[in-house]
């Protein structure tokens, strides 16, 4: 999604990097709709007890069920549409109801400060909830180079805002089937890392 500098540098800590796997995972599911091969390794994922756990094991179970053509149907629906899909996972629309506005030019700066350029075949504005995911998997993982107060000012500005209501939106669209228990892991995550930002000030 994202074409940046690799950063070398000490081992990154367990928990970044699983912090890094579910934003990339989330990324992933929301740039494009999942193949056989991925709802198959999807499927086969176990979670635990806690919150997050549970609603992997859900999204586990939907994809056990799941159809790949009936997904990437579910996918148009949702995200693109005959005109627009139900939801448009961008944050100028949900910042000001409207495309490419201040948001985005916002954002842009941002990621020229870090190194961060579009990838090559990549058409989509910049501030699509995907993007903005895997430019967050990429600073967890080292691969951005970014502290943890550069990691909470970049979520704070260009995620906090609006991601949690996209996810609560997604979990309600008229054609959510297989993405409803994502929804619940985007809204799940997006908590998760809002209060850790916010111990860490």
């Amino acid at each position: 999604m994202t074409d940046s500098q690799p950063r070398t540098g000490p081992a990154i800590d367990p928990i970044d990097t699983a912090r890094s796997e579910q934003y990339r995972f989330i990324a992933r599911m929301l740039a494009a709709p999942p193949d056989a091969a991925l709802l198959d390794q999807i499927a086969a994922l176990a979670g635990d007890d806690s919150a997050m756990g549970q609603a992997f094991a859900a999204l586990a179970r939907a994809a056990m069920q799941a159809d790949a053509d009936k997904v990437a149907r579910e996918y148009f629906e949702l995200f693109v549409g005959v005109g627009r899909g139900e939801l448009l996972p961008y944050a100028s629309f949900y910042l000001t109801g409207f495309l490419n506005e201040r948001p985005l030019a916002d954002l842009r700066g941002d990621l020229a400060r870090l190194g961060v350029a579009r990838a090559e075949g990549r058409h989509e504005p910049e501030d699509h909830l995907a993007l903005l995911f895997d430019v967050m998997a990429d600073m967890a993982a080292g691969e951005v180079a970014a502290d943890a107060q550069s990691q909470a000012v970049f979520f704070a500005r260009h995620i906090a805002p609006w991601a949690a209501q996209f996810f609560d939106d997604l979990a309600i669209a008229p054609s959510a089937q297989f993405y409803r228990p994502l929804a619940e892991i985007g809204r799940l995550l997006t908590d998760i890392e809002s209060r850790a930002f916010s111990l860490a000030a």
